[in-house]
């Protein structure tokens, strides 16, 4: 009897870690409460009240302490760890080295902007200066780190190589100036920045429209879109990854048609951009095709990818890549060999990479009908 009773208590302590293990994974729990540990991409899409809770604080001054002198963050960190004080000190000893990635600061994978972002919010909430300060600190970050023909490097201080160059590159150059557009608009949650700073963000966003209109790359006449990175002395295409070659971008140049078609009153050389490069994104639309996950156990991840045929024609797809010139989707390995075929492409290279997607489906089907209606 008393076998069973111990085993019976075993029991329900099981049950009851599981109760408790299930409440802590359920998304819903951990987006709503303000005193739980959120991920840091879901911090950043929470409702406004939100952000006046300990936790949305907690997190901002981690964004703080990330922050380096020269206004700008670092990369790929997750500024809503929680952090004990022994390593918040260690990451103050770091940042004092000048070989530590905690100093490589950039536009990179919304590095930057996200945490600009992110502060903004919190200080509309909180009101507490030093978000704010925050806030303009990143700001002047921006402004600095532009070239004077209009581009934003992807690295700044700058570094050497591919670095350097001009970056559409994952909506980089795109994102830092829809923020500067809010701030030269002076809209709500940039209402607190100064005439001065608007004037530097109204100037920064005509400047990155000129070099924007500059780079379109043009062949045998005719305006297509844009390659993913440009040399900034030049202005030419240029290659980044051993796998990103001067191409036309089937995907960053989706956001820069996004952008162009938000600006009020558009001249004609926009108005000629955006049709010019809506036009190309039709011409080398892929129909018919979907990518097609397929379960190979025997793989190193356990599935392989393959293009199958889509009968519905429901389905529109564009390279990442295209050949200048030809329109020819480019598919190439770490090598820099230019494959024709996505078959063809290493497994490595075929599931880590995203080498056709349905980018400029919303663009074809509404967003530019809807901005043709808006200008007639």
């Amino acid at each position: 009897m008393k076998k069973s009773k111990k085993f019976q208590l075993n029991v329900l302590f099981i049950l009851f870690l599981i109760s408790l293990l299930q409440v802590g994974c359920a998304p819903s729990v951990v987006a709503q409460t303000s005193d739980s540990t959120i991920r840091w991409a879901d911090a950043q899409l929470q409702s406004s009240s939100w952000y006046e809770g300990k936790e949305a604080v907690r997190i901002a001054d981690n964004v703080l302490m990330y922050q380096h002198e020269s206004g700008g963050w670092p990369k790929n960190l997750d500024m809503a760890s929680r952090l004990s004080e022994k390593e918040k000190e260690r990451i103050k000893e770091e940042k004092k080295s000048e070989d530590s990635s905690l100093n490589e600061i950039t536009i990179d994978n919304g590095a930057t902007v996200a945490q600009i972002r992110y502060l903004v919010k919190v200080y509309a909430a909180t009101e507490q200066d030093r978000f704010k300060e925050g806030v303009l600190k990143g700001l002047d970050y921006l402004l600095e780190a532009q070239y004077d023909n209009g581009g934003w490097p992807q690295f700044y201080p700058l570094r050497d190589g591919y670095y350097e160059n001009i970056t559409y590159n994952d909506g980089a150059m795109i994102r830092v100036m829809d923020t500067l557009r809010n701030v030269a608009k002076g809209e709500s949650l940039y209402s607190f920045v100064d005439e001065a700073r608007r004037q530097q963000a109204a100037d920064a966003i005509n400047r990155g429209l000129r070099v924007i209109l500059d780079t379109q790359v043009e062949v045998d006449g005719e305006l297509t879109v844009w390659c993913a990175q440009y040399d900034p002395v030049t202005l030419r295409p240029a290659k980044a990854r051993s796998y990103e070659l001067i191409s036309l971008s089937g995907s960053e140049s989706v956001g820069i048609v996004n952008y162009l078609m938000e600006i009020d009153n558009p001249s004609p050389e926009v108005i000629t951009a955006v049709k010019s490069a809506v036009a190309w994104f039709d011409k080398v639309k892929i129909t018919d095709v979907r990518i097609v996950d397929v379960d190979r156990p025997e793989l190193s991840e356990g599935y392989d990818q393959v293009i199958g045929f889509d009968p519905t024609g429901e389905s529109l797809l564009w390279a990442r890549f295209y050949e200048i010139g030809t329109n020819y989707p480019m598919f190439v390995d770490r090598e820099g060999t230019v494959h024709a075929a996505f078959s063809e492409l290493p497994y490595e290279r075929r599931i880590n990479y995203l080498w056709l997607g349905d980018w400029a489906q919303n663009l074809l089907e509404k967003d530019y009908p809807n901005w043709l209606s808006r200008i007639q």
